[in-house]
């Protein structure tokens, strides 16, 4: 069993992956995190030297490679679901869960985040409206289940997505 989280920056995938995973007892993997061990370099430097492209090629092959391992809740990146392989590869390896958030909350989660270079900008919140008009439709026609992160404690993300998962036979309750 798979389950694979999707979303904007800020939508909450590393925490509620996190904590989705202890509560299921399954391993946790950050697709983000992943790509810098293997570069040994942070993400801004890897889109400074390699630019988007270079990171997107990065985490194709990442996505590939750990959505074939089983037994985990895996967080992928913002732009994971950019490029139509990674789609495939998320949708018939797992259950996908889109974590669907406003702007404004993104903008409040992320703003104090360097490690985001797509925001290192004049405007991040003209950023985020554009990106979630490019990949909202993408979140939304790869996923399984959407689950609302706004004004939200984890900790309640997270029983919602698992009383789904029971309630999809996708798990066992109890």
């Amino acid at each position: 069993m798979n389950i694979f989280l999707i979303g904007p920056m800020g939508a909450g995938k590393s925490t509620i992956g996190r904590m989705l995973s202890q509560e299921l007892s399954l391993l946790f993997v950050d697709v983000d995190r992943e790509i810098e061990e293997r570069a040994g370099a942070n993400i801004p430097w890897i889109f400074d030297v390699e630019g988007e492209a270079g990171f997107r090629d990065r985490e194709e092959s990442v996505v590939d490679e750990l959505t074939q391992m089983d037994e985990q809740v895996l967080a992928t990146g913002g732009g994971a679901v950019l490029r139509p392989i990674n789609r495939a590869n998320l949708q018939s390896r797992g259950f996908v869960v889109y974590l669907d958030t406003s702007i404004e909350q993104q903008l409040e989660r992320t703003a104090k985040d360097k490690n985001r270079p797509l925001l290192n900008a004049e405007n991040p919140q003209a950023i985020l409206e554009k990106l979630m008009l490019e990949r909202d439709p993408l979140y939304i026609q790869t996923c399984d289940l959407i689950i609302k992160t706004d004004r939200r404690h984890p900790r309640g993300v997270v029983t919602d997505i698992v009383k789904q998962l029971v309630r999809q036979g996708i798990v066992s309750g109890g």
